[in-house]
């Protein structure tokens, strides 16, 4: 497994091996002994897997606040996705600045986000899947969202004058500036 780092603290990229033959390929997503030997220790208890049937669906910017914070692991099934992650934990030097990684069901990269962080993704084909793991349980009372296109965090989602597919709720969500901060950072001041 190659382990890339980000330029966001405990955002990494993960690339499994891929092992392949004429009947296609076989790859490890995860292995727990692995990773915690290589610090990501992380207890997954629910995996998720959502469809957008068109290019250019925005979902996000998501989280699920304390007590039931969530850490995930993304990867992409089938298509192509732009997936991004934004620190917003309250105190962090980083608070507001985002990374963003091209994830394809071709190219076999996964996203590891850390609870404390925002994440959302445009999807760049039509019926584009996207898998994910979470370290706590869906808890709609913690569920949140802040604006996928604010100016204060300034995403390039790469939709150009192409107008996203949205939920009501992605639709309304507030501002960074607007939004509760239910996290903290916890680096050396």
């Amino acid at each position: 497994m190659q382990i890339e780092k980000t330029s966001l603290d405990g955002v990494v990229i993960l690339t499994p091996q891929r092992h392949g033959d004429n009947r296609g390929f076989f790859s490890e997503s995860w292995n727990a002994r692995r990773m915690a030997q290589a610090g990501l220790a992380y207890d997954f208890v629910q995996d998720n897997h959502s469809l957008s049937a068109k290019a250019g669906t925005v979902r996000g910017l998501h989280y699920q606040s304390p007590p039931h914070a969530q850490a995930k692991l993304v990867r992409c099934g089938r298509g192509a996705l732009y997936d991004v992650a934004v620190d917003f934990r309250a105190g962090s030097p980083s608070f507001g600045h985002w990374v963003g990684v091209e994830l394809s069901a071709e190219n076999g990269r996964q996203l590891m986000i850390p609870a404390g962080f925002l994440h959302g993704f445009v999807t760049r084909l039509p019926d584009t899947e996207i898998i994910y793991k979470c370290t706590d349980y869906y808890a709609p009372e913690c569920d949140g969202a802040v604006a996928w296109d604010d100016p204060d965090i300034g995403i390039d989602w790469g939709l150009g004058d192409t107008a996203p597919q949205l939920s009501a709720k992605d639709a309304a969500a507030p501002a960074l500036a607007e939004a509760p901060r239910p996290f903290r950072w916890e680096g050396a001041p």
